[in-house]
């Protein structure tokens, strides 16, 4: 009897670190800009207000910023788990029907949609000088923004899980 040999599944390569953080940052770089302009009004402070032109030519230099961002985390996250076991038992979990069943990472989607209201802002007050983009934030501002951007990450996190149970992806196998 010849017993199949069954090969490791592979961590998260470059390409997949880079396309899922482009994607999500771009999510993300959306909602921020809104919930930025939202809380500028809320709060009466600051000036955020840029023309579409000025949100495409910001979100080149933004984008950079997310390529390198994933290629850091990469670097971070198997400095501190080498080979991705964590990642492979996650995704294992997941297509076995393991995996939550509703909301796509919970926590993760609190997380990323908060810090990403912070880096888009960051972002805009950096390439303001470059590219002449007049904004404005106070931290109370971008605090608030980022607050309310935490409903954006939430919604996506239920639209991929909603994605995940019609597709059947992560259902038991019988």
């Amino acid at each position: 009897m010849v017993s199949p040999i069954k090969k490791a599944p592979a961590p998260p390569g470059v390409g997949i670190w880079v396309s899922v953080t482009l994607l999500w940052g771009t999510v993300f770089y959306s909602t921020s800009i809104f919930m930025l302009r939202l809380s500028s009004v809320w709060l009466g402070q600051g000036f955020f207000n840029p023309s579409w032109s000025e949100l495409y030519r910001v979100y080149g230099i933004h984008a950079a910023v997310l390529i390198v961002f994933a290629l850091v985390a990469m670097m971070v996250k198997n400095l501190f788990e080498p080979g991705g076991q964590k990642q492979i038992q996650r995704w294992q979990n997941i297509s076995e029907g393991k995996g939550e069943k509703i909301f796509i990472s919970f926590a993760g989607s609190i997380a990323t949609s908060f810090f990403f209201t912070g880096l888009t802002a960051a972002t805009f007050l950096v390439s303001s000088g470059m590219l002449g983009v007049t904004v404005d934030f106070t931290i109370p501002v971008v605090l608030l923004a980022a607050l309310l951007n935490i409903a954006a990450g939430l919604a996506a996190s239920l639209i991929v899980g909603f994605i995940f149970l019609v597709a059947r992806i992560g259902m038991k196998k019988v």
